[in-house]
């Protein structure tokens, strides 16, 4: 049975949803739909399909689609197909408010479809390889940071870039959100470019999380500390580095490593990796990553698995994103409420927690 799909806009990102769409075997794509004429043209054009200016002109004819249009957005055209039974895969954050989020899933379930969200790091074949490794995490380093892109302006850092390390360290952790410290600067107006934030975790794991999207260079990276040792993970590049204790530590020699003059110690430095502490190169698989979470929701409207990022978790990461927003925005800059409260230091208005 073909299944029938549209992508609804086809921007930046969701061109590549027509794309993929387009080239999966048993997919049909129906049709795209975007506001601007000349684009969604030209991608229709590209993948042999239709354009439309509607997306209800497709609520008949199709079986799952793709939502690619700005957050605010997400409900008002997700829910169209949504209320109709149709199965439904919308870009990261799942939605703007948790409120929205949790209508959408609440949508999903009562209409018995799919709602798969876009967090295109779980289908990183770099994350894939690490998660093998890492085992329970102790304490996690996540940064991601870029050049300002001018899109996504209609929201914060951290629903534009944070919520991706956010959705990886809830699927990391197994255990509720203790307590959330964090802090952010708005560079370019109102809302934050840079975001900071430290999430503890009932089971005693620690995450600090860098964003930014004022920075010179692009990097998405990752260490994760556990009993097994430590994984660094650079999401860009897709390598994986695990350290682990060596044949030495193993072996008890700990004593050894007080060396007694200065060459002793130069010979230790030189033996530190390899002898005390073993490392690693993961293997990682090279497959592209928004094929595989598309073709992962192909398979699921087909067949009504639950997909590795459902509604349930798409909300779960914007709930934990509204808490570090609400830090955020309390965040006393000189230590009182007297002075300068919310996300950046050098606006003249105070934002109310």
């Amino acid at each position: 049975m073909t299944l029938k799909t549209a992508v609804i806009g086809v921007g930046a990102l969701g061109r590549h949803h027509a794309r993929i769409f387009s080239e999966l075997p048993g997919v049909e794509l129906v049709g795209v739909v975007d506001q601007n004429r000349d684009q969604g043209e030209a991608v229709a054009a590209a993948c042999n399909t239709t354009w439309h200016a509607d997306c209800k002109q497709l609520l008949g004819e199709v079986d799952a689609v793709s939502v690619v249009v700005p957050t605010v957005a997400h409900l008002a055209v997700a829910s169209q197909f949504l209320e109709r039974g149709i199965s439904v895969l919308v870009e990261k954050p799942i939605a703007s408010t948790v409120n929205e989020a949790r209508t959408m899933v609440d949508l999903a379930r009562e209409n018995n479809c799919v709602l798969q969200v876009g967090h295109i790091e779980r289908f990183n074949p770099a994350m894939q390889a690490a998660q093998r490794q890492i085992g329970t995490p102790k304490y996690i380093r996540a940064e991601r940071v870029s050049p300002y892109t001018f899109r996504s302006t209609d929201i914060s850092v951290v629903l534009d870039l944070m919520i991706h390390d956010i959705d990886l360290v809830l699927s990391l952790v197994d255990a509720p959100i203790s307590s959330i410290e964090a802090f952010g600067v708005g560079v370019f107006g109102d809302l934050e470019d840079i975001a900071q934030a430290r999430v503890r975790f009932q089971n005693g794991c620690i995450a600090d999380l860098t964003a930014s999207r004022v920075n010179p260079t692009p990097a998405r990276t990752m260490q994760v500390w556990s009993e097994t040792g430590c994984t660094n993970i650079d999401l860009g590049s897709r390598e994986v580095t695990g350290f682990s204790a060596g044949p030495a530590l193993l072996a008890g020699q700990q004593h050894r490593l007080n060396p007694q003059s200065i060459d002793e110690r130069n010979q230790l430095m030189k033996s530190v990796f390899g002898k005390f502490i073993t490392q690693i190169e993961l293997p990682v698989k090279d497959h592209d990553a928004l094929t595989a979470e598309l073709t992962e929701f192909a398979e699921c409207v087909r067949t009504g698995d639950a997909p590795t990022v459902s509604g349930k978790e798409g909300l779960a990461a914007i709930e934990a994103a509204d808490l570090i927003l609400q830090n955020i925005a309390a965040h006393c800059w000189d230590g009182t409420q007297a002075g300068q409260v919310g996300p950046t230091p050098f606006s003249t208005q105070t934002r109310a927690a």
